[in-house]
């Protein structure tokens, strides 16, 4: 099959590095490195770890959140403006 592939510079420089490393072509080493990566892809997934966060009880609230303008002033005095 004969396609256009655009590339990352990231990604072209690194295929160029390998084509000057080994004997093979630039189809090649795209072709071997898509062959192995799909390959990859095909396979198991690693398991993904679950993420709990831990709760903490903090108390009462002091002062409330629902104007903020007023929170400021507690927390940071008249001249927060």
């Amino acid at each position: 099959m004969r396609t256009t592939l655009t590339l990352d510079d990231d990604v072209a420089a690194q295929i160029d590095q390998l084509r000057r490393d080994g004997d093979g072509s630039i189809k090649d080493v795209i072709n071997e490195a898509l062959r192995r990566g799909l390959q990859e892809m095909r396979g198991p997934q690693p398991e993904r770890r679950h993420f709990r966060t831990e709760t903490h009880a903090m108390g009462s609230p002091r002062i409330g959140v629902d104007n903020i303008a007023e929170a400021l002033t507690y927390s940071e005095g008249e001249g927060f403006r």
